[in-house]
């Protein structure tokens, strides 16, 4: 396992504008110690370095990384997310913002949605207050559709899908969104359910 930086406590220490004295005084240590750290000729102690990340305002991994996490998706859009499968258990993830993911040992990209054509096309039609969103696409063993889902600005719906199953799925109508749909094969298909549609 990776072990904090002296660099790295060094830089988040003057991004909050705090002397090592200051940071020593909130973790009950000597001022020499910091410097320590900080020129690399001594590491804090394991027990002090939740209260060193609590102090430096950042979480434990930015400590490790020493770059501090800005949230970009400060509008909450859930629009701006990704989508993650896991090719070997085919497990789905959807992150609202950025990370690093794994499952089954496999860091896991995030899935870049394309246009769909051919079987992957996506139908959507509205029937009562849902869309009703099919695919003409085989739903075999082999090669399936493994997931259908909507995002809008606010939610995300997603529904499971089997080999043997019909490639169709019901989401009831919430706004403006895109829908997905993940072929196991050939990857991410999406289509945008604006306003036209509702």
């Amino acid at each position: 396992m990776s072990y904090v930086q002296g660099g790295a406590i060094r830089a988040l220490r003057e991004k909050n504008h705090m002397t090592q004295k200051q940071l020593a005084d909130r973790l009950c240590v000597s001022d020499k110690a910091v410097s320590k750290w900080e020129t690399g000729r001594g590491l804090p102690d394991i027990s002090l370095l939740e209260g060193l990340a609590k102090a430096l305002g950042v979480s434990m991994a930015e400590l490790f990384s020493g770059e501090q996490v800005v949230n970009q998706n400060r509008s909450a859009n859930l629009k701006r997310g990704s989508f993650y499968a896991c090719p070997l258990c085919g497990n789905v993830l959807y992150a609202a913002g950025q990370g690093v993911y794994s499952c089954c040992g496999v860091t896991l990209p995030p899935l870049v949605a394309e246009e769909p054509e051919g079987k992957h096309e996506i139908h959507v039609e509205r029937v009562e207050t849902d869309y009703y969103v099919t695919l003409s696409h085989p739903m075999e063993r082999e090669h399936f559709i493994s997931f259908m889902a909507l995002v809008t600005d606010d939610r995300v719906l997603l529904v499971r899908l089997y080999p043997q199953q019909e490639a169709a799925v019901r989401f009831p109508i919430s706004g403006p969104g895109v829908i997905y749909a993940f072929c196991n094969r050939h990857g991410l298909f999406k289509k945008d359910v604006g306003r036209q549609n509702m």
